[in-house]
């Protein structure tokens, strides 16, 4: 200790001075702050300002008592996205790109909703691990529930995601008269499960039930072929308006081609908010024999009937393996 510390001391620290005589006197001596650097904020302040500016943010592996986002600003914020971007790019140089712009708005909140897919099937894994470990220890049924809790907090953002998805495809074909599809996989839309502490078993049962609901959407199936050079839109629809007014909840089946009867197919499926599942051939895997395969997946679904409108021999394919399977097949002729 140096000498300037030994005769300053610590404020509030008792000091035994040396008499003269031998005698030991006992003092309390004082800080003296003239030599204290000078702070801006203390660790508290900063903390405390933290929390006013941000709130308090739970860490990843707790819960998070924050609400959802309200469904109408979200679908606000989105519309106004698209008004921004098309009032900026149109009638400028930029315009011919405006489409695939505004495409991947859409495409943002659908690779959001794969990502949270991926964290969802992580969860479940770890959920079905800690099934397995469980020893009766309150250690392991506490990370089980928490696992839980996550797995559903990690289902309403999916769901929110999905929600912000589907109004960004609805602004897009506003803005540019053309359905919204991503360049691979399936566009769905989950059901909300309830926010509800449930157990882990049936979590697990109602993530796998929906999922497939989805995939598999409940109703009437209604297959439709045609070819890529039949154009006759009010026919095509006028036909679809008749099959739905006798199958209200019909979902509709075809081939995914990106001009002609199917795609006139699809858009009225996308104008009358009809779900629709298309069978695309798989030309890496079958190569020529790929629309001929696609007809099998197609009426391995087992439609109600089959509506075919002029084409080729794909279509006739179509229509003859149906009636084999005895289900009932409606052709319609040009001008018909």
């Amino acid at each position: 200790m140096t000498a300037f510390a030994a005769h300053e001391g610590r404020a509030g620290e008792r000091a035994d001075r040396q008499e003269p005589g031998g005698k030991k006197k006992m003092t309390f001596q004082t800080r003296d702050d003239s030599y204290e650097p000078t702070h801006t904020a203390s660790q508290t302040a900063h903390a405390l300002e933290e929390l006013q500016l941000y709130g308090y943010r739970p860490f990843e592996d707790e819960p998070d008592p924050r609400p959802m986002p309200d469904a109408d600003r979200l679908r606000g914020a989105v519309a106004d996205i698209f008004d921004a971007l098309v009032a900026s790019l149109a009638d400028t140089r930029i315009e011919p790109d405006l489409e695939e712009v505004l495409w991947g708005q859409v495409n943002l909140f659908h690779r959001a909703t794969a990502r949270i897919e991926r964290s969802l099937d992580d969860n479940e894994q770890g959920q079905r691990r800690l099934q397995r470990e469980q020893d009766g220890s309150e250690v392991k049924s506490t990370e089980l529930e928490r696992l839980v809790a996550e797995g559903l907090t990690l289902t309403e953002r999916r769901n929110c995601m999905d929600m912000m998805r589907d109004h960004a495809a609805t602004e897009f074909w506003h803005h540019t008269g053309s359905t919204w599809r991503p360049r691979t996989g399936s566009m769905v839309n989950h059901q909300h499960l309830t926010a509800a502490l449930i157990d882990s078993r049936d979590f697990l049962a109602a993530k796998r039930r929906t999922e497939t609901e989805v995939m598999l959407p409940a109703g009437p199936k209604v297959a439709l072929t045609g070819g890529t050079d039949f154009n006759d839109h009010r026919l095509i629809w006028g036909k679809l308006d008749q099959v739905r007014t006798k199958y209200p909840d019909m979902v509709l089946l075809h081939g995914g081609s990106p001009k002609g009867t199917e795609l006139i197919a699809a858009k009225w499926a996308e104008a009358r908010g009809v779900t629709q599942v298309a069978f695309k051939p798989d030309w890496t895997k079958h190569a020529k024999a790929a629309p001929f395969k696609r007809n099998d997946a197609m009426l391995d679904v087992l439609p109600v009937g089959v509506l075919v409108f002029p084409g080729n021999g794909i279509q006739e394919n179509l229509a003859d393996k149906a009636k084999k399977l005895g289900i009932p097949v409606v052709k319609f002729e040009r001008g018909a």
